[in-house]
């Protein structure tokens, strides 16, 4: 099982995903992958959700995929039993972190104030999403944050696009982003799986994950 540290530096860009069917599911899975992304983070915001983790975990040795809108303690078992390899949450409670290690799904926690960081921080994450990314401020915000949280990573994710992620995998603070354009609706809407590809390949290479 990959931590969180290993997942987040498998790529600069994490994909967030939502479905309208599992087929669309597998379909945009297979064309990801077949640009480069290794982490898929697959969302509980449809009913095709939890179907479509569990038909992408089985698409490739190498693909690592994830459960996205964790609200409720009940997700991370139910993402685990799908075969999700880790949970990422807009928020954070002591009932979803302590649901998350019951379930043994390694949890990347969504933040956006200094005291949201500090209860990630004394619950032991080391690395969390801050979202709304832009909306909280963007990279203005994250180089704020770097001072009185040095050790901190973060995933920004939220309003990021292909033009403006390159500004946040710059900071120090930042391993990796999380973004929707790689899945655009009008690309999705005519199958053009091969406009994915060509979006994912592009991302896989915006810039060296850091050590």
């Amino acid at each position: 099982m990959k931590t969180v540290s290993e997942i987040v530096r498998l790529g600069p860009v994490i994909p967030v995903l939502a479905f309208d069917s599992v087929e669309q599911g597998e379909n945009v899975s297979r064309a990801l992958h077949a640009g480069g992304v290794k982490v898929l983070e697959i969302t509980l915001r449809t009913a095709a959700g939890l179907a479509a983790i569990e038909r992408a975990s089985h698409l490739a040795d190498d693909i690592v995929v994830g459960v996205g809108t964790i609200t409720k303690p009940e997700h991370c078992a139910q993402a685990k039993k799908a075969g999700a390899q880790f949970g990422v949450s807009p928020g954070l409670t002591k009932e979803i972190h302590q649901a998350s290690l019951d379930a043994g799904l390694p949890l990347l926690p969504g933040v956006m104030t200094p005291t949201d960081i500090i209860q990630a921080m004394e619950l032991g994450y080391e690395i969390v999403k801050l979202f709304p990314a832009q909306q909280a401020g963007g990279v203005q915000m994250l180089q704020a944050l770097n001072g009185p949280f040095p050790s901190l990573k973060f995933c920004p994710t939220g309003g990021i696009t292909a033009e403006t992620a390159p500004n946040f995998l710059t900071l120090p603070n930042v391993v990796c982003v999380g973004g929707s354009w790689l899945t655009p609706k009008a690309a999705l809407a005519a199958q053009n799986w091969e406009e994915v590809t060509r979006l994912a390949r592009a991302a896989s290479l915006l810039a060296p994950v850091k050590a």
